[in-house]
């Protein structure tokens, strides 16, 4: 039923389309013809003449009947300045004033094509200048034809459309109904309303699940892939995913393998295009229990990390607060205390140089790093680090003022928070010299810098090459040897380098390198080595 108003609906409107196409086609060359008829008619040497005689009607009038029957114009009359007719189909018109009122702009040099009410009616006219051998308009020649001819010849294209779609009409309905019935055993029965609704559901889910979700034929060829999917593999909405260019990471899902033994395998870690997946796969199995294809969900294992990072930061604030609580507690009460035995100037000094020392901060910081992301980053760290009893101390030769907006903020949070966090854990591990750390911040052109040095226990040579490794380290706890791990897949992302050396007089030193134009990290390298030479 749909399909067929559908249809009907389309030759309608097809219809009126070409009715309407087609009188504006009529009315545009019936037009042009007037129009040029009208031209042929003031050019005539005996038309001009005829302007001169006593009687310019007696000889005009003879000269354009004829060419009137043979272009089958409604009428063609000749007037003079003041718009009497010298020739008009009806006799008795001649020597009356012409009809339409649209002369002015004839009179005045133009040739135009109108459509006004003239003494037989409704009509569209192409009107042009007579002039004399001086150039002077003379006179007027107005050709015209009925617009209920025009109709007439409308209405015959109308019939002929009308049994034209009448016909194709019926042979869509015909095929409607074929088509129809096909399709309902396709779908099992279901109404369009039921199908649209299951595919707005699904899609609903699949949208509002935080997983990416992947499933492939017995083929192996994708036949859905949500967003986070997408993201997750680091595909976009344009690239197909039939081709042969994803084969690789199809294969680190291991669907194939789901499909041959038909078992589904939950929480299973693997490595795709460089990431860290937790991944579940489960076989699709059709009515006769024979696997159609297969299902894979995963998560990236880094931000189940992050998550768990996210807690234990919480965890260690409530710690710092609490500790925090204590030490602003006993400063009360000293303020309180001078103040009860009116050393004011005491206690003013003392409120003042608390003050002083957030309030130079924050100072020293927004005017090294005027972004407010980075500035509140390293601010946030001073703060936590005061809060460990570690000594955090920034460069003051450091500068981050023209930052590239091309530069991804995000990214370059991941690299100093968890540089500096990493330093800090370093710094109050066992067998740490001092609990210092220092930052310098750097910007060369188009090159950026970052140095993070701390005075741990240092970094033994033969695990030098495993602190970037995704889950190792050194410290005996859970939930730790990501933060490096991180950084290192953050300065990829950016295009830079990072790397560590010992610090001789100990502890370590982290440098990244980033580049924030065209110039490339090796060329601003060696720009920043012989800087640090001279």
């Amino acid at each position: 039923m749909m399909m067929g108003s559908l249809l009907l609906g389309v030759i309608v409107l097809l219809g009126v389309s070409f009715e309407q196409m087609l009188d504006g086609a009529l009315r545009k060359e019936i037009g042009t013809r007037a129009l040029n008829t009208a031209k042929t008619i003031a050019r005539m040497p005996e038309i001009k003449k005829a302007f001169s005689e006593p009687d310019p009607a007696h000889t005009i009038n003879p000269l354009v009947e004829p060419i009137r029957l043979e272009t089958r114009a409604a009428f063609i009359t000749v007037g003079n300045r003041q718009g009497i007719r010298y020739s008009h189909p009806d006799p008795e018109q001649i020597g009356k004033p012409m009809v339409g009122g649209d002369n002015e702009a004839v009179f005045a040099g133009q040739s135009i094509i109108s459509e006004t009410v003239g003494s037989l009616g409704p009509g569209l006219r192409g009107k042009t200048p007579i002039r004399d051998d001086a150039g002077n308009v003379i006179g007027v020649v107005s050709v015209g034809f009925l617009l209920e001819d025009i109709q007439e010849t409308i209405e015959l294209y109308r019939d002929r459309i009308v049994l034209i779609g009448a016909g194709i009409l019926v042979v869509g309905i015909i095929g409607t109904l074929l088509i129809a019935r096909n399709v309902k055993e396709s779908i099992f029965g279901l109404e369009p309303v039921q199908i649209g609704r299951m595919y707005q559901e699904n899609h609903a889910v699949l949208e509002s699940i935080r997983e990416g979700i992947v499933a492939v034929g017995t083929d192996g060829v994708i036949t859905m892939a949500n967003p986070t999917a997408m993201s997750l593999l680091g595909l976009t909405g344009k690239q197909n995913l039939s081709d042969g260019e994803h084969t690789e990471w199809l294969r680190s899902l291991r669907l194939k393998e789901v499909m041959e033994t038909g078992k589904a395998e939950f929480d299973q870690e693997t490595f795709v295009g460089g990431k860290a997946l937790v991944v579940n796969r489960v076989p699709i199995m059709g009515k006769d229990r024979r696997v159609t294809g297969a299902v894979a969900s995963f998560r990236d294992r880094s931000e189940l990390f992050r998550v768990t990072q996210e807690l234990s930061r919480v965890k260690e604030y409530a710690e710092a607060l609490r500790s925090q609580t204590h030490e602003y507690s006993n400063k009360l009460h000293l303020i309180s205390a001078l103040i009860q035995l009116e050393s004011y100037q005491e206690a003013v000094d003392f409120i003042s140089a608390e003050v002083n020392v957030h309030v130079s901060n924050a100072q020293m910081i927004m005017r090294m790093v005027p972004d407010p992301l980075i500035g509140g980053l390293l601010l946030g760290k001073v703060n936590q680090a005061n809060e460990r009893k570690i000594a955090l101390t920034i460069d003051p030769d450091s500068h981050f003022r023209d930052l590239s907006a091309a530069i991804d903020r995000s990214l370059l949070i991941v690299i100093l928070g968890n540089l500096i966090d990493n330093a800090m854990d370093a710094v109050s591990a066992p067998g740490a010299i001092a609990k210092e750390i220092s930052i310098y911040l750097g910007q060369m052109d188009e090159l950026l810098l970052v140095e993070v040095e701390d005075r741990g226990p240092g970094i033994p040579e033969e695990l030098a090459q495993r602190v970037y490794e995704r889950g190792f380290s050194t410290k005996q706890l859970q939930n730790h040897g990501y933060g490096l791990y991180l950084v290192k897949e953050a300065v990829e992302q950016l295009h830079g380098t990072i790397s560590h050396a010992g610090n001789p007089q100990g502890g370590t030193i982290f440098t990244v390198m980033l580049p924030q134009g065209e110039e490339s990290v090796k060329e601003g390298e060696d720009r920043y080595n012989e800087s640090r030479e001279r």
